[in-house]
C-alpha cells in the first residue's frame, strides 16, 4: 500500500518553555564575556554582558514610556545594533514587536501602524531612498508641535510618539538616547516583576506578510513559536557559543530576527551585521575579516556574492554551513556555495512568516542530491501533510498542497478573523499554498505556488522545473519562469534570464538547447533578459510584478 503524505518530526528534544527575556539571561549567564554583536557599519561590539546591559536598559525605558505588556511598538529601519536591543527589550517588557519593512512607503506604513494599533513607532531618520523624517511629518502633521509622547493624530488616534535613531530627530521626535536616558525611572526589580508575569505563549511579535492582492495581513506570533523556531534551526546548523553567523538578510523578516538572531540567542552564537542592507562586497568581506563559520541568504544573494569581482580575493575558508531560504534553491547555485565557498554543511530551509518561519529543513548529513532537490523533511515537534483540492492526503509521489501544523503555528493574523479561518482550518493545520511531493523517506520537494503554476494547453507546468532546466545552460546566472495569457494555449511561458557577467546568448539559442531536452510545452516562448528581478527587500522574486510587465511589453489583451 502507499504511503499517506504524511510525516511528524522527531519528539526526543524538549521545547523551550520561555520567554525570549528569560532565554536571553539564560544565555547571558553562560557566556557574559564572549562576543555576541558586531554590527560593522556602525562600528559597534558588544559581548553579552554589554549587550544585556543595553537590553535591559532599554527594557526599563520602554516601561517609562508607558508601554505595557501586550501593546504594540512598531520598529521601521533597517539592519543596525538598535534594532536587536529593541526586539530583545521589547520582548523583556512584554510589548509586541510589530515589524515594519524598511521599503514601505505611506499608505503601507499608515496601514500597518494603524492595523496593529501601534503605541510608538521607532524609525531611522534615511535609507537608500526613503526619508522616514519626511513621510512621518507628511503623515503626522501634528508631530512637530506635540509634546513628546502626547500625539494626537488625526490619523492614527493610538499613536502616542515616535522614536528616532537619527543624530538629529526631528521636531516632536524622541531621540533614541533620550529614549535611554528613561531608564533611570524605572529600577531593575520593576523590570525582573515584568518578566516573572509574562507567559510563553502570549503574542510577542507582528509580521506584515507581502500581500501580492490586498493588504498585508499581520501574522501574530509568540515567543514560543519564534524562540524555538530559531532554536531548532540552531540545532540543526550544529550552532555553538564557537560559531559567528554572518546575517546579511534583513531583521524585519524571520530569516533575519528569528532563524538569525534567536539562533544565535539560544546557542550563544555571535551575530554579525555586514551592513545596513545586503551588499555583496560587504557580507565578502565580513565572512573574510571576522573570520565566520556560518552564513545566511536567499540564493540571489548567494548569487552575487558567487560572482562578486572581488570574491576571489577573500579567505572564506572559515564557512562550515548556514541556511539557503526564501525561495528554491538552483541546483548549480548549491554546487557552487559548497565547492567555491566552503560551505560543506549548508542547508535549506523552508517555511513561512506564518509558520514562524521553518517547517522542513534538510539535515547536515544529507547528502548533495538532498539538498538540491528537496526542501528536507519535517522539523522536530512539526506535523506535515500534503492534500488535494478537497483536503485530503495524498499518497505519496503525488502533487498537492503542503500543510504545516504544531508548535510554530501562528496565533492568527492581528484583528483579521476571516483572514485567520482561511488560513488555519479547525484543526489548525497553515495551508501553505505551495504545491509539494513527499517522497518514501518523507523529503519535501516544492514544485512550484499553487498560483504559479502554469496551464499551458491542458498541460500544468511547474515553473521551478523549467527554471532548473534552464540554469544548465552554461551563461545562465538566475532565471525565473512565469505565465501570461495567450489566446490559443491559455497561458504561454516567459522566461527572465540573468546571465553570468561577460556572457551573451540569443533567445533563439536557449530554445534550441530546451529542444529535445525538456518536452516542448516546457519550452519558452518569451526570453527576456535582465539585470535584475522585481524583489521584495527580503529578496523573494515578485513574481505578479513580473507578470504585470510581461503583460505589458508583449501587449497581451486579458479581455
Amino acid at each position: 500500500m502507499n504511503l499517506p503524505s504524511y510525516t511528524c518530526g522527531a519528539q526526543e528534544q524538549p521545547l523551550l518553555a520561555m520567554t525570549i527575556g528569560a532565554a536571553f539571561d539564560r544565555t547571558v549567564a553562560r557566556f557574559a564575556e564572549r562576543e555576541a554583536l558586531v554590527v560593522r557599519e556602525q562600528g559597534l561590539r558588544f559581548t553579552w554582558a554589554e549587550l544585556a546591559a543595553a537590553v535591559d536598559r532599554c527594557a526599563r525605558a520602554f516601561i517609562a514610556l508607558g508601554l505595557q505588556p501586550g501593546e504594540r511598538l512598531g520598529i521601521w529601519a533597517p539592519n543596525r545594533a538598535e534594532w536587536t536591543i529593541a526586539q530583545f527589550a521589547s520582548a523583556k517588557a512584554g510589548v509586541v514587536l510589530v515589524n515594519i519593512n524598511p521599503a514601505y512607503r505611506l499608505s503601507e506604513l499608515e496601514y500597518a501602524l494603524k492595523q496593529s494599533g501601534c503605541r510608538w513607532l521607532i524609525c531611522a531618520d534615511t535609507f537608500k531612498s526613503s526619508d522616514y523624517h519626511g513621510m512621518l511629518g507628511e503623515l503626522l502633521p501634528e508631530l512637530a508641535a506635540s509634546a513628546i509622547g502626547a500625539l494626537q493624530s488625526h490619523m492614527l488616534p493610538e499613536l502616542r510618539g515616535v522614536i528616532s535613531l537619527g543624530a538629529q530627530p526631528a521636531d516632536g521626535m524622541l531621540g533614541w538616547q533620550q529614549l535611554q536616558a528613561l531608564a533611570e525611572q524605572v529600577g531593575a526589580e520593576q523590570l525582573r516583576e515584568c518578566g516573572e508575569r509574562l507567559q510563553f505563549d502570549e503574542p510577542i511579535n507582528i509580521q506584515y506578510t507581502s500581500g501580492t492582492t490586498g493588504f498585508p495581513k499581520g501574522a501574530t506570533l509568540s515567543h514560543y513559536n519564534i524562540l524555538n523556531n530559531g532554536y531548532l534551526v540552531g540545532e540543526s546548523l550544529g550552532l555553538s557559543e564557537h560559531d559567528r553567523l554572518v546575517i546579511p538578510v534583513p531583521l524585519y523578516h524571520c530569516f533575519g530576527m528569528v532563524m538569525g538572531n534567536l539562533g544565535c540567542l539560544t546557542h550563544g552564537t555571535t551575530m554579525i551585521y555586514p551592513s545596513a542592507a545586503f551588499e555583496p562586497l560587504a557580507a565578502l568581506q565580513a565572512v573574510a575579516e571576522e573570520r565566520a563559520s556560518a552564513l545566511y541568504g536567499v540564493p540571489t544573494m548567494f548569487i552575487a556574492m558567487l560572482d562578486h569581482p572581488e570574491r576571489g580575493g577573500f579567505d572564506l575558508s572559515s564557512l562550515r554551513t548556514g541556511i539557503m531560504a526564501g525561495a528554491t534553491c538552483p541546483i548549480e547555485v548549491m554546487k557552487r556555495v559548497i565547492a567555491e565557498m566552503h560551505m560543506k554543511e549548508v542547508q535549506i530551509a523552508y517555511g513561512m512568516t506564518e509558520t514562524s518561519p521553518v517547517s522542513t529543513q534538510t539535515g547536515p548529513s544529507d547528502d548533495l542530491e538532498r539538498r538540491v532537490t528537496s526542501v528536507g523533511r519535517t522539523q522536530p515537534h512539526l506535523e506535515s501533510k500534503i492534500v488535494d483540492e478537497h483536503g485530503r492526503i495524498v499518497p505519496r509521489g503525488t502533487i498537492g498542497e503542503l500543510c504545516t501544523r504544531g508548535y510554530s503555528v501562528m496565533l492568527g493574523y492581528w484583528n483579521n478573523p476571516e483572514a485567520t479561518r482561511e488560513a488555519l482550518d479547525g484543526a489548525r493545520w497553515m495551508h501553505t499554498g505551495d504545491l509539494a511531493t513527499m517522497d518514501a523517506e518523507g523529503y519535501i520537494r516544492i514544485v512550484g505556488r499553487n498560483k504559479d503554476m502554469i496551464i499551458r494547453g491542458g498541460e500544468n507546468v511547474y515553473p521551478r522545473e523549467v527554471e532548473e532546466f534552464l540554469f544548465t545552460h552554461p551563461a545562465v546566472a538566475d532565471v525565473q519562469v512565469i505565465g501570461v495569457p495567450d489566446s490559443k494555449y491559455g497561458e504561454e511561458i516567459v522566461a527572465w534570464v540573468k546571465l553570468h557577467p561577460g556572457q551573451a546568448v540569443e533567445p533563439e539559442a536557449l530554445r534550441s538547447y530546451c529542444k529535445g531536452r525538456i518536452a516542448h510545452f516546457k519550452t519558452p516562448r518569451h526570453i527576456k533578459f535582465v539585470d535584475d528581478f522585481p524583489m521584495t527587500i527580503s529578496g523573494k522574486v515578485q513574481k505578479f510584478r513580473m507578470r504585470e510587465i510581461s503583460v505589458l511589453e508583449l501587449g497581451i489583451s486579458q479581455h
